[in-house]
């Protein structure tokens, strides 16, 4: 791609503007005020160990927004990456349990798995013109069916493996009890901030999302970027699986669904609008810790496993209302 070519976009590089600083506050205002309640309501919230539970859950979630942001940003949705998590799970216990392979050769298996489906997402939304939202409907299914198909429908256990679960519950910081997935999820955020909002990648995310037709009369190949973006996404969905099998000890071929709507939701609460061409990494971090500090608080107080699918649901709608009205005062 030629500089000049990148110049003639007239498009809004990432920058703090006054909605999106006041989003981020509202957004980092409502996680202190759900601590400083759930910290009132139970002796039980602020202990340590409660915590490191709250961030580790926050480390899965937070990793699949943070693939989201990206696709988001475009004006796109990603509805396959619970199960394409689950996927690059099984895939990474079929090389190191099954195959009997190096640990980092199941790591590479499972994060290449996560690419490749997001690439395909890709190319079905960009060469067969499908809607994104059906396209990664589709792969949804594909996923989950796969994951059972090639596990028998039966959990891969990682016993006979003790280091694949110090990927995410080991700790590389001497003298500090904080698991590994914790900083890895802190690591990606700052690695996603920086190909965001200084890489050709990140400004043609935002181009994308800001005015497609445009950015294709600039000479920008948007279907080639698109495609890179969807299969960018799909990495932090492998890496995310191989952090979840790790955390569990085993991959279960029945997990993941569910986790794309929190996924979806904490990008959107984060500031991220779902129209595209808006978003922060930051404030998807702050929306995965708001969603995390609720399902963990309600939790803590005993609230029934049904009454808080109810209580996240609503926080969706919430979520998706108020990108409504920001978008009204554009």
């Amino acid at each position: 791609m030629k500089a000049d070519s990148i110049q003639q976009l007239d498009v809004p590089k990432l920058k703090k503007n006054t909605s999106g600083k006041v989003q981020q506050l509202l957004a980092f205002g409502s996680l202190v005020l759900l601590v400083i309640f759930f910290s009132i309501a139970s002796p039980n919230f602020m202990q340590w160990s409660n915590i490191i539970g709250i961030l580790l859950s926050t480390a899965v979630i937070g990793i699949l927004a943070l693939g989201a942001t990206f696709v988001i940003i475009t004006g796109g949705i990603d509805l396959s990456v619970g199960t394409v998590m689950t996927l690059s799970s099984v895939m990474t216990g079929m090389i190191i349990v099954n195959a009997n392979l190096p640990i980092i050769v199941g790591i590479i298996g499972g994060i290449i798995t996560g690419a490749f489906c997001g690439m395909l997402c890709g190319i079905a939304i960009t060469k067969l013109h499908i809607p994104p939202f059906v396209a990664t409907l589709a792969m949804m299914m594909i996923a989950k069916g796969l994951a059972l198909v090639i596990s028998d429908a039966a959990p891969i256990y990682f016993t006979d493996h003790e280091l694949f679960s110090k990927i995410a519950l080991g700790s590389i910081i001497p003298g500090l009890e904080i698991p590994n997935a914790i900083i890895i999820f802190f690591g990606l955020g700052i690695i996603a901030a920086i190909i965001l909002s200084k890489t050709i990648l990140g400004r043609f995310n935002f181009a994308i999302g800001s005015n497609e037709e445009a950015t294709k009369l600039s000479g920008i190949n948007v279907d080639r970027w698109k495609i890179a973006i969807y299969s960018l996404a799909g990495v932090f969905t492998g890496i995310a699986g191989v952090i979840m099998a790790s955390r569990l000890d085993s991959a279960q071929p029945a997990l993941g669904q569910g986790y794309e709507l929190e996924a979806i939701a904490a990008v959107v609460i984060g500031g991220t609008s779902l129209s595209g061409g808006k978003g922060t990494i930051v404030g998807t971090i702050i929306g995965a810790l708001i969603m995390s500090v609720l399902t963990n608080g309600l939790r803590v107080l005993s609230i029934p496993q049904e009454w808080q699918t109810v209580v996240v649901g609503f926080v969706i709608i919430f979520a998706v209302y108020m990108d409504i009205l920001r978008r009204r005062k554009k």
